[in-house]
């Protein structure tokens, strides 16, 4: 530690004037004495004793200011030290919440403590690829808009290929971070720095916690991927029956503490025995994942689709009364008639009868509801297939919302 500075110059020039006054007589006495010896011995002794004062101090100097640069260097290596140790702590509870969860709601909490603190900066985001398409798992992507030029500054980083992805891309919003797992890009992390600029160190910190980040990302993408392909029917998309009750029991559990109306849809895909012997199997398995991919198109991505078993389909409209869902079940008649299967060079006209019924107010018995879409389906069997009809319970009900809506309209 330094004790003296430039501004106690003048202070320690006094002190030394003042102690050579103090002590002249003595130094004037030891001057005589060693000139005295040079008369006697012939020898030169004062200035070989100015010199060697001299090169005294000079060398108690150079060594105290050695000792002030080891002791500051000491400190900057102490101060660098804690640094490290505080970036690695941030790192390790990092690591330790994204390890502490498998899906994406928990890597967006992990994120949203401890990224901010780690990147500098709580502009940033987090875009994760499913497909061909990005996903904004979180951070400061507002809207749709932003995910698209967000993405297009992913694609831009990604573009040259897993093997030949740069460390990072800078661009004008933003400095962005591949997140790559086994040489397999799964996303970006994007990072705008207050200045524009990120130092050597935070650099560094941040493509840790990129390379942390990765591999939670890809865990939750096989996390996702085995639990769909457990609720999932693999030929349709759609859900398995199992789950789909589940989901219906939780979701008229909802409708009743909220009084919203919660719909059923039962439908059943006409003559498809007659498919399965006259064309085969396979030819069957083409028109189930073709009635598939139409329930993707014309519902919402909030409505449960089931397969209920063999050709037989189940939809829960969430908040939507009956007569909007036969809105919705005669929007996806028409998808299925008017639009053939494709197989061996002709289209394959397919129809399908569909049943309606709605839960009634603070009814939670998801068997009831069922059986009553199921009553209607087979009443659409009986009038000819290829039709809508209502649970009778329910038919004064829709009679008298779509009365309400056209007085209203």
């Amino acid at each position: 530690m330094k004790i003296f500075g430039r501004q106690d110059l003048l202070l320690i020039a006094a002190l030394t004037t003042a102690l050579v006054i103090v002590f002249s007589s003595s130094i004037s006495r030891l001057l005589d004495f060693a000139r005295d010896i040079e008369r006697q011995s012939g020898l030169t002794l004062v200035p070989a004793l100015v010199l060697l004062t001299g090169a005294f101090f000079f060398h108690q100097y150079r060594r105290n200011h050695q000792q002030m640069a080891k002791a500051e260097a000491a400190m900057l290596a102490t101060k660098e030290a804690e640094h490290r140790a505080e970036e690695l702590e941030r790192l390790v509870g990092f690591g330790q919440a994204l390890g502490r969860g498998l899906d994406f709601d928990s890597i967006r909490v992990a994120i949203t403590q401890h990224l901010p603190q780690i990147a500098g900066t709580d502009r940033m985001w987090v875009l994760v690829q499913q497909g061909a398409d990005w996903m904004a798992l979180a951070g400061d992507t507002r809207g749709a808009e932003d995910v698209l030029q967000w993405g297009d500054l992913a694609e831009q980083l990604l573009a040259s290929g897993p093997e030949k992805t740069p460390q990072n891309l800078t661009d004008q919003r933003a400095i962005g971070f591949p997140l790559i797992v086994g040489g397999k890009a799964v996303g970006v992390l994007g990072v705008k720095p207050q200045n524009g600029v990120l130092d050597t160190d935070r650099r560094r910190i941040i493509e840790a916690a990129a390379a942390l980040l990765a591999v939670s990302v890809k865990n939750a993408q096989l996390f996702r991927e085995v639990k769909d392909n457990s609720v999932k029917d693999a030929l349709t998309g759609c859900f398995t029956r199992g789950h789909a009750i589940d989901v219906i029991d939780a979701e008229l559990r909802r409708a009743r503490r909220s009084q919203t109306p919660v719909s059923l849809i039962m439908f059943d895909l006409d003559h498809f025995k007659d498919v399965n012997d006259r064309y085969g199997h396979l030819c069957g398995d083409a028109v189930l994942s073709a009635v598939g991919k139409r329930m993707k198109e014309v519902l919402r991505g909030s409505d449960l689709k089931c397969r209920y078993g063999g050709e037989e389909f189940l939809v829960l409209l969430p908040e939507t009364p009956l007569h909007g869902a036969r809105r919705v079940a005669e929007t996806l008649r028409r998808e299925i008639a008017e639009r053939p299967v494709p197989w061996a060079g002709e289209g394959l006209t397919v129809t399908a009868s569909f049943g309606l019924a709605q839960a009634m107010p603070g009814e939670v018995n998801v068997q009831a509801v069922i059986a009553r879409a199921d009553q209607a389906l087979y009443r659409a069997k009986d009038d000819g297939r290829n039709c809508v009809r209502i649970a009778a319970e329910a038919a004064t009900l829709v009679s008298d919302e779509t009365h309400r809506h056209n007085r209203v309209s």
